[in-house]
């Protein structure tokens, strides 16, 4: 196997903590629900809470880094995240499950931050672009997985035993993290760990509009894919009539369109500029909200699959070329900082996500149709932030931010 490979693996292993204790216990929020003696909104809660803490620590686990290399952060967060399934797989009540869910959340996010600054400590330019869609094609596995394992792990032995799982996964990952993943950031260029250099830091960043936009651009357009799966156990089960078995149906397409998608645009990607993914993806997305919102608004309750996940399929592949030209393009304007702009990027993505799950997914409940223009309508936000990004593109120079040792 070789180096590359091996990297690749291990890193895209590591950004499948987070969605694997998101999306493997999606199938079991009933039987929770029922074995704790508590009711839906408390079991939504465990949705919200786990991703509300998960966007929190991605603020932290970018500087973290910067300041004491990336394999301890990844450890230590690798750590609080197995101890915290064996808790919530052991919770007697509501309360502590809700709580563990908050530590899991805590300990999730330190792989999938840190991994990408790690791509940019060791790959530039159009190579790095092609580890970030390689890495995106096999992460997206995780969300395809996951919800299928969760939901035969529920029939066959219980909801106690999706955490379980987790707490084995994290288990098997801080031994292939501890020997396998080298230090990618050299002594030399680590920026010393001072918390009001680093708030300066957050400040100077979000006064730069144009990076700002890219973020929220990003974070937009993974809303409408995110809408679905906050919503998941509905859209199954209520809408389309499913089983706990039957999550594939969903997130299939979902990771489907993602794993195609990000094979192109990684055999693409030292051939078209980011600007041709860019805009290639926002066609691809107009493509499946449109189809989404008509199919709805023809059959109404009566939506079936194939053709209700279809647009699900379409608008992840589109995604798939959007996430890494972005991705790559906002930690560019901050080469000695990538860590910290890695980690602004993902709470934006997460925060709005959390708000999904939280907030806009049970106003959306009982229709087809407004989880459809639900996902038009993030479409619609992203293309507006690309917008407002062309217009200000090259009117200044790209933003640097000053060591922290200087603050």
């Amino acid at each position: 196997m070789s180096s590359y490979f091996r990297l690749l693996l291990l890193l895209s292993a590591l950004t499948m903590v987070g969605p694997l204790a998101i999306d493997a216990y999606l199938p079991s929020f009933s039987a929770i629900r029922q074995d704790l003696n508590t009711d839906e909104v408390m079991v939504q809660q465990t949705l919200g809470l786990f991703l509300f803490a998960f966007a929190g620590m991605m603020l932290f686990y970018g500087t973290l880094s910067d300041a004491f290399g990336r394999r301890k952060v990844i450890l230590v967060s690798l750590a609080v995240y197995t101890l915290a399934s064996l808790g919530a797989a052991l919770s007697p009540s509501i309360e502590w499950l809700l709580f563990f869910r908050v530590l899991q959340g805590l300990g999730s996010g330190g792989g999938t931050v840190v991994s990408r600054a790690i791509v940019r400590d060791l790959f530039k330019g159009a190579e790095a672009q092609r580890m970030m869609s390689h890495m995106t094609m096999v992460f997206g596995l995780a969300p395809a997985i996951a919800p299928i394992l969760g939901g035969w792990l529920q029939v066959l032995l219980g909801w106690r035993w999706v955490f379980g799982f987790s707490v084995l996964f994290g288990a098997l990952m801080l031994v292939l993290v501890w020997r396998h993943l080298p230090e990618s950031l050299p002594q030399e260029q680590r920026q010393p760990f001072h918390p009001r250099a680093i708030v300066a830091q957050y400040i100077s960043c979000l006064r730069h509009p144009r990076f700002v936009l890219l973020i929220l651009m990003l974070a937009t357009a993974f809303a409408g894919f995110s809408l679905y799966i906050g919503s998941a156990s509905h859209f199954i089960m209520d809408i389309l009539h499913l089983k706990e078995t039957d999550f594939g149906w969903m997130f299939i397409p979902l990771v489907g369109g993602l794993i195609s998608g990000s094979a192109i645009a990684s055999r693409l990607a030292h051939r078209l500029p980011r600007r041709t993914f860019v805009q290639t993806a926002f066609i691809i997305m107009a493509v499946a909200a449109i189809f989404n919102v008509s199919y709805n608004l023809m059959l109404g309750s009566e939506v079936r699959i194939p053709w209700a996940v279809l647009p699900l399929f379409i608008y992840s592949f589109g995604l798939s070329f959007l996430t890494p030209a972005v991705t790559m393009g906002a930690m560019d304007f901050f080469p000695h900082n990538q860590g910290l702009a890695s980690s602004l990027q993902s709470f934006t993505q997460m925060v709005v996500f959390a708000t999904m799950a939280g907030v806009v997914v049970p106003l959306l409940f009982g229709s087809g149709l407004y989880l459809a223009l639900g996902m038009a309508g993030m479409a619609i936000a992203s293309l507006v932030f690309y917008i407002l990004f062309r217009v200000l593109h090259d009117r200044a120079a790209p933003p640097t931010l000053p060591p922290a040792s200087s603050r």
